[in-house]
């Protein structure tokens, strides 16, 4: 049994978002806030808020285009922990009420992303969540895991990883 296009994408949204609140939690039991919230990588990158609300965006805006349904507005403006971990929940509790029949039948729509200056992609629904909607998702969500460490939060593959917990078994016994 393969699993469908649903299944594939939004459990993976769901726990990465997870992952990231509580990679927030370690960071801010270990640094100040004010000093990683604006934290980046390089200066021509998206410091670590922003790069978690696009990630929110790229999960919700998914749902929304596969769906057909509105997403929840969300105006960037998060500048705290607290509030990037309700822009998380908020974008958990979408993906959960999506229709998983409607988000498969969409990845035969056209979708169609028109950016700020007019330009724009068309997709296929395919193309849109394999070629586009997970990778940027999965960059900016990386890229906050990067920032974080970067900036001496104590974060490991485990972190990153930690959706897979359930799932783990220790090492054979030595003899």
């Amino acid at each position: 049994m393969s699993a469908s296009p649903y299944q594939s994408s939004v459990p993976a949204f769901i726990a990465m978002l997870t992952n990231i609140k509580n990679w927030l939690d370690k960071a801010a039991a270990q640094k100040s806030e004010g000093e990683l919230i604006e934290a980046r990588l390089a200066p021509d990158m998206f410091p670590l808020a922003r790069q978690i609300q696009i990630a929110s965006d790229a999960a919700k805006g998914a749902a929304a285009r596969l769906t057909g349904v509105d997403a929840p507005a969300m105006p960037d403006t998060e500048t705290t922990f607290a509030e990037l971990r309700v822009r998380c929940d908020k974008t958990i509790a979408f993906l959960q009420s999506a229709d998983a029949a409607a988000y498969d039948a969409g990845l035969a729509k056209e979708v169609v992303i028109t950016f700020p200056n007019g330009a724009g992609i068309r997709f296929d629904g395919h193309t849109f969540l394999t070629g586009f909607a997970l990778p940027n998702f999965y960059f900016h969500a990386s890229m906050a895991y990067a920032i974080l460490r970067a900036n001496g939060v104590d974060l490991g593959k485990q972190d990153f990883l930690a959706h897979l917990a359930p799932f783990m078994f220790p090492p054979p016994a030595a003899e």
